[in-house]
C-alpha cells in the first residue's frame, strides 16, 4: 500500500500551478489557504468551475497543519461534508502501521476517533491530506504571494475585478472569497468590519466587552506581585502588567484575545530538539511566571494534549502560559511589517517560556526537570526550526454584514435564518490583558468559557457583505459575527464547513448569474445537504455529546442546570459521560456548588453523585450533604471516575416533609477542576 507521503507527493508533481504570466484568471479567486480555504477551494473544482487558491505563506492548511492537532471539535455530529472527509482521510492514515513510527497504535490511549473519523494528528499529517486532496481537485496552488495592501484591489462599484500581490502578479476572477485569518481581502475591498469586542448592548449580548468577574479561568490562584521590586510601585511594572484599570464590565474596546503558537512536543529523545534559547531573551519577561510558582504554582502541562507517535498539541493554560497576553492589538490591521514583528516578538516571549522553565536554575527543580524532559518534535515544521508555521490568530477583523451571528444565535434563542452549517463549541474567548488589582496583585482579564448547550445553525447571510458593499465577495472565515459568539464560531472544523458553503454559494451564483447576495437559499441548501452538510440538529440537545437523559435515570435527578453557583463556576459539555446538557466546572478557582432540594414527605433516602473524571479534576473535593439529621462530610477524588455506576454513593440521610436537603461541593484554589454534575436521590426501602 502507498503510504500518504507517496501518494501526496505523486499527485503534486500533476498539480496544476499558476502560469508564470503576470495575470491569472479563473471563475473564483480564494485568497488565504486556512482549513477554510483549502474545503472552499476544493468544492469549487468539484462543482466544474475553475479556481485559484492564492497563499501568501508556503504551508496549505492554516492552524489544523499547524499545531492544532487536538480539534476542537465540540459535537462531531454536526460536523460533515468536506470538513468530515478531512478527518475520515486522517483516520484512514492511521489505519496504517506505517504510521507509526515512535509508539505502537496500541500504546496510544488518547485516540479520540469515532467510527469514521479520526480528531487527533501530527501537523505534517495534516497538510500532507489537505495538499492530496488539493492535487486531487486539480486546483490550482499558488504559494507564497502576499495582497498588496496598498494598491492591491481593482473594484468597479460592487464588483471585484481582480487582486494584486506584492511581486506584481494579478488574479481577476468572477467570484472572490477571502479565508484568510486577517481578512485583508475584505478589508480592502470596502467591507465593514469590527476590531475588538462589542459592548454588550451593541447586541443585547451578556458575556461581551471587558470581561472581570467572569474572568475566573487561566486566572491566579495565588497572589503574585506584578512590581518589578516587590511592594514597591515606583520601581515599575513587570513585563507584560499594563498600567491603568481593565475596564468596566461589559463595556467594549479594541483589545482581542491573546494569540500563542500550539507547540508540537515529544519525550521521545530519538525525535526531540532542546527548547532554543531565543535571540533577544530576557529573563525577567518570566519574573512573574517565577514568583507564581515560588507561591506554589505546578501545573505546567496543564492543557498537554497527546497526538499519535508520542507528540503533543500543548496549548495555553493558567494564569502565566503560552498566551502572549497583551501583545496582539495591533496586529489585525497592521501592515506586513508589522505583523512580522509582533509574530517575531510573539516567538521571542513563547520560546523563552520555554528555555526559561527548562533551563533557569531558579525554577523549581521537579517543574525544570519535567519541562526539560520534552522537547520540539524533530520531524515536524522542518522549515522553520521545528517552531509552528501559523500563529494562532483568535481573531482579528471580523465583518459586519446583514446579519451578525451572535450571542442569541449561540443560545439558539431567537431563530437563525437560512442555516449553511453549524458549529457546538463554547464561547469562548482567552484573555486580553494583564493587570494589577485593587490588592496590588497581578489579574487577568477576558476570559470566557460559556456552553452554547448544544449544537446551533449559522446564518449563510453571515458569509456575505452587505450588497451596497460587495456583490462578489463571500467571507467564510472573518464572517460577520459578535466578538463572544466568534469564540466559538471560531473552530477549525466550523471553518472547513463554511468554507464549502461559501464557495457552492459562489459557484450557485455563477450558474444563475446572479449576485451572491440574490442565491436561491433553498438551492443552496439543497445543494448542501446533497454534499454532506449537516444543517440541522436532530439529536437530544439535552444530550449533546454523550450526555444522559435525566428521565431515563430512577429517582429524583438534581441537574447542574437547577443548581446555585458563587462567582465564577462556567458550563461545559466536552467530556462525555454527563447528565444532562453539560456540566458546570469551577476553573481551578475555588467557589461552591450547591444542590437543593425539598422533599414532600419524610423518609431515609440515599444521595448520589456523578461527575466526568479527568486528571484535571480535583482529588480534594470536600462535599456536604445537609439535611434534617446530622450532615455527610466527605473528600471525593474527582480524577477518578464514580465507583458503582454513573452515581457514587454517598450515604443515606433522612429527609423531612418541607425542610432543605442541600449537596454542596468545594475544594481550595489551585486543588484542580470541581466538577458539578448531577445529584440522584433515592428512597431507602423500610
Amino acid at each position: 500500500m502507498k503510504s500518504i507521503w507517496t501518494k501526496a507527493f505523486s499527485l503534486v508533481l500533476a498539480l496544476a500551478t499558476a502560469s508564470a504570466a503576470d495575470e491569472v484568471a479563473s471563475d473564483v479567486v480564494i485568497y488565504g489557504a486556512t482549513s477554510g480555504g483549502v474545503t472552499a477551494a476544493v468544492q469549487v473544482a468539484r462543482m466544474g468551475r475553475s479556481v485559484v487558491l492564492v497563499e501568501p505563506g508556503h504551508h496549505v492548511g492554516g492552524l489544523t497543519s499547524g499545531g492544532l492537532g487536538m480539534t476542537d471539535a465540540g459535537n462531531k455530529e454536526v460536523i460533515g461534508g468536506l470538513s468530515r472527509e478531512f478527518y475520515q482521510r486522517i483516520r484512514k492514515h492511521y489505519a496504517q502501521d506505517s504510521a507509526w513510527k515512535w509508539e505502537k497504535r496500541e500504546g496510544y490511549t488518547h485516540i479520540g476517533e469515532t467510527p469514521d473519523a479520526l480528531w487527533r494528528f501530527e501537523p505534517r499529517v495534516a497538510e500532507a491530506i489537505y495538499r492530496q486532496m488539493l492535487a486531487e481537485a486539480k486546483v490550482t496552488l499558488v504559494e507564497g504571494e502576499r495582497l498588496d495592501l496598498k494598491n492591491g484591489v481593482v473594484k468597479e462599484g460592487t464588483e471585484l475585478k481582480a487582486i494584486k500581490m506584492e511581486s506584481g502578479k494579478t488574479f481577476r476572477g468572477r467570484r472572490f472569497i477571502d479565508a484568510s485569518y486577517e481578512g485583508d481581502l475584505m478589508a480592502k475591498a470596502g467591507v465593514s468590519y469590527h476590531v475588538g469586542r462589542e459592548a454588550n448592548s451593541v447586541y443585547g449580548e451578556t458575556i461581551n466587552g471587558v470581561q472581570v468577574k467572569n474572568a475566573t479561568k487561566h486566572q491566579f490562584v495565588h497572589d503574585v506581585d506584578p512590581y518589578v521590586k516587590p511592594g514597591d510601585p515606583k520601581s515599575g511594572l513587570l513585563p507584560g502588567v499594563q498600567s491603568g484599570p481593565p475596564g468596566e464590565d461589559g463595556t467594549g474596546d479594541r483589545r482581542i484575545q491573546a494569540y500563542n503558537y500550539r507547540m508540537c512536543l515529544t519525550d521521545v529523545p530519538g525525535n526531540q530538539a532542546p527548547f532554543p534559547k531565543p535571540a533577544g531573551y530576557e529573563p525577567l519577561r518570566y519574573e512573574l511566571m517565577l514568583r507564581y510558582l515560588q507561591a506554589g504554582w505546578r501545573k505546567i502541562w496543564g492543557n498537554h494534549q497527546m497526538m499519535p507517535n508520542r507528540k503533543t498539541d500543548t496549548n495555553n493554560d493558567g494564569a502565566f502560559s503560552t498566551d502572549n497576553i497583551g501583545m496582539n492589538y495591533d496586529y489585525p490591521e497592521g501592515d506586513y511589517a508589522l505583523r512580522d514583528l509582533i509574530l517575531a516578538e510573539h516567538v521571542t516571549y513563547q520560546q523563552g517560556l520555554m528555555y526559561f522553565l527548562a533551563n533557569d536554575p531558579r525554577v523549581p527543580d521537579e517543574v525544570r526537570k519535567d519541562v526539560a524532559r520534552w522537547g520540539l518534535a524533530k520531524d515536524e515544521f522542518t522549515g522553520t526550526g521545528n517552531w509552528p508555521h501559523q500563529i494562532y490568530v483568535r481573531e482579528a477583523r471580523r465583518m459586519i454584514s446583514d446579519y451578525v451571528h451572535a450571542e442569541a444565535d449561540c443560545r439558539r434563542t431567537r431563530p437563525t435564518p437560512e442555516p449553511v452549517g453549524m458549529g457546538s463549541y463554547n464561547m469562548d474567548s482567552h484573555n486580553t490583558q494583564r493587570y494589577v488589582d485593587a490588592g496590588g496583585h497581578a489579574r487577568n482579564e477576558g476570559d470566557v468559557q460559556v456552553s452554547p448547550g448544544g449544537p446551533y445553525p449559522v446564518s449563510w447571510r453571515s458569509l456575505r457583505p452587505r450588497a451596497e458593499e460587495c456583490t462578489n465577495l463571500l467571507v467564510p472565515v472573518c464572517l460577520s459575527c459578535s466578538h463572544i459568539a466568534y469564540g466559538s464560531v471560531r473552530m477549525e472544523p466550523v471553518f472547513m464547513i463554511l468554507g464549502q458553503s461559501a464557495a457552492t454559494a459562489a459557484c450557485l451564483s455563477l450558474d444563475a448569474g446572479c449576485t451572491v447576495q440574490a442565491v436561491d437559499y433553498e438551492k443552496l441548501k439543497a445543494r448542501l445537504l446533497a454534499d454532506g452538510q449537516v444543517l440541522e440538529f436532530k439529536g437530544k440537545t439535552a444530550a449533546t455529546k454523550g450526555g444522559v437523559d435525566p428521565k431515563s435515570l430512577p429517582g429524583i435527578i438534581l441537574d447542574d442546570a437547577t443548581a446555585e453557583f458563587s462567582d465564577g463556576w462556567g458550563e461545559s459539555h466536552a467530556t462525555p459521560g454527563y447528565v444532562g446538557a453539560g456540566y458546570h466546572h469551577n476553573g481551578d478557582a475555588g467557589g461552591r456548588a450547591t444542590f437543593r432540594w425539598t422533599p414532600d414527605a419524610d423518609g431515609v433516602v440515599t444521595v448520589g453523585l456523578t461527575w466526568t473524571a479527568l486528571p484535571n479534576r480535583a482529588k480534594n473535593v470536600a462535599v456536604n450533604v445537609a439535611a434534617a439529621g446530622e450532615p455527610l462530610v466527605l473528600s471525593l477524588d474527582q480524577s477518578r471516575a464514580p465507583t458503582g455506576g454513573l452515581f457514587q454513593k454517598l450515604g443515606t440521610v433522612k429527609a423531612v416533609k418541607g425542610q432543605p436537603l442541600t449537596v454542596s461541593l468545594s475544594a481550595p484554589a489551585g486543588a484542580g477542576h470541581v466538577i458539578a454534575d448531577a445529584v440522584q436521590i433515592l428512597p431507602v426501602r423500610p
